[in-house]
């Protein structure tokens, strides 16, 4: 195998890393997430680099894990052992940003917030914030489909994705989609490829949606609960109300100690916070008649802010709450998401599991859309999920699973939500989503060991790993 690698290297030269340069690419932000030691990585920075690097290990059968910013927390970037690392952050090039059209097209390493922060120069925005958008890349939240706390009023990557340009397995590239609002040509291989994980192709390029940047500052209303599930109701009580709020966050007590401790901040012992904020025309009468909402669903402190950067404070505590409770322990982050009605009996039910596993559960959520992230906090040093942390979350997806819910929102299934997967797929699903893999990845060298359903990915071939 050395060398083949040679003959990789001859052809990328010092976009090819090898030796204790790999460190660095073995894992991202799932610390439980065991990684594996790569063959080498590849650094791309235009398509023809991915192009040579797949087409290699097609050739010779070699793993190939694509890796964005690493702020994933499902294990989507783990290595694998012997596998060929295939990094896109160096191709962070806006490509066009077409104002009129309201649409851009960017390279996969382009960060989040900076394609957001470009779109403002047009007096547009781009939607989906994950809360690591500002270390997180595009190409990343597309193979999770990631979300964030605007997804609530603005919808999730998918939603703003009209099309993709993708390396196959074999180094074909396969352009997908459109640059129009509407097309219904063909099969929606875009909608496919998005929240694929990096099982079916390596997203290089995508046509994203861009709108109108909502006019004036935001207005930010925080109110406190002294219960966790009279937060949750009050959420679902705003949106029956038709407020449409542009984010609507809820924090359990266990974050807002964290954040206590983090921010110096007082939160007065609350069981729960929930901070709901509002942009655009209306936003201020929405304001008020969301604090009037909170009130009587029984908030003991119901504010507003006062000014852009007050509202902008308010949020950002929210996307302080994963650093506070990584400061505690080792974090271990799930996401499922539940129909919005079912929103109280999630949280209730988590608070329940915690208590019969002895487990340390904080749980943050955008409430708006009913997705949850009860992150259990492990002492520091563990290295494996202890058994009765893997007996609560087994609790915690069956309850999500049985209200109608989802295993995982945003983040994706990656190596650590694997093993639950087949609870939420049917046998034809499973079967399906078999044929479409094989299909485009008939060696099973793309991602393997992640997000697909089922196991023996690469079965009758050395994959490495």
């Amino acid at each position: 195998m050395t060398e083949s690698v040679g003959e990789l290297r001859a052809r990328l030269g010092p976009r090819l890393l090898t030796g204790e340069a790999v460190q660095a690419y073995r894992h991202d932000a799932a610390p439980l997430a065991a990684p594996g030691v790569p063959l080498a990585v590849v650094r791309a920075r235009e398509e023809g680099d991915v192009q040579q690097a797949l087409r290699w290990a097609h050739r010779h059968h070699v793993a190939v894990v694509p890796r964005g910013g690493g702020t994933g927390l499902a294990g989507g970037a783990t290595a694998v052992d012997g596998c060929l690392v295939v990094s896109l952050a160096g191709m962070d090039r806006i490509v066009e940003m077409r104002a009129d059209d309201q649409y851009c097209v960017v390279q996969a390493g382009v960060i989040t917030a900076d394609l957001d922060r470009a779109a403002a120069r047009h007096g547009l925005m781009y939607a989906p914030d994950p809360s690591s958008h500002e270390t997180s890349t595009i190409g990343g939240n597309l193979a999770t489909n990631a979300g964030g706390l605007r997804c609530v009023k603005y919808g999730v990557t998918r939603d703003w994705t009209l099309g993709l340009r993708a390396v196959l397995a074999d180094g074909r590239v396969l352009a997908t989609g459109r640059r129009t609002v509407k097309g219904v040509a063909g099969y929606d291989l875009t909608g496919l490829l998005v929240g694929s994980e990096g099982t079916l192709g390596v997203i290089v390029e995508a046509t994203l949606r861009l709108r109108p940047r909502p006019s004036g500052a935001p207005v930010t209303v925080v109110a406190q609960f002294p219960l966790l599930e009279a937060a949750a109701t009050a959420a679902l009580e705003i949106t029956r109300a038709g407020l449409d709020p542009g984010l609507m966050e809820l924090l359990d007590a266990a974050t807002l100690a964290a954040l206590s401790d983090h921010t110096r901040m007082d939160f007065e012992e609350a069981a729960a916070l929930l901070l709901v904020q509002f942009d655009g025309a209306g936003r201020e009468d929405a304001a008020d008649a969301a604090l009037a909402v909170l009130t009587r669903g029984g908030a003991g402190t119901a504010l507003r802010s006062e000014s852009a950067a007050e509202a902008a404070e308010l949020v950002g505590l929210r996307r302080l709450a994963y650093p506070a409770l990584a400061r505690r322990g080792v974090p271990f982050t799930e996401d499922v998401c539940v129909p919005r009605s079912r929103l109280a009996e999630m949280v209730r039910h988590i608070q329940a599991v915690a208590a019969a596993h002895a487990c340390e559960i904080a749980t943050v959520a955008h409430a708006g859309d009913g997705n949850l992230h009860p992150l259990f906090v492990l002492p520091h040093g563990t290295t494996g999920i202890p058994a009765n942390v893997s007996r609560a979350a087994d609790e915690i997806f069956a309850r999500a699973l049985e209200l109608g819910g989802t295993l995982t929102g945003e983040h994706g299934v990656g190596t650590l939500k694997r093993r639950w997967l087949e609870r939420e797929m049917s046998a034809e699903c499973a079967e399906v989503t078999r044929a479409v893999k094989w299909a485009l990845d008939p060696h099973g060298i793309l991602n393997p060991g992640k997000a697909v359903p089922f196991p023996g990915e690469g079965d009758g071939d050395d994959l490495p790993g």
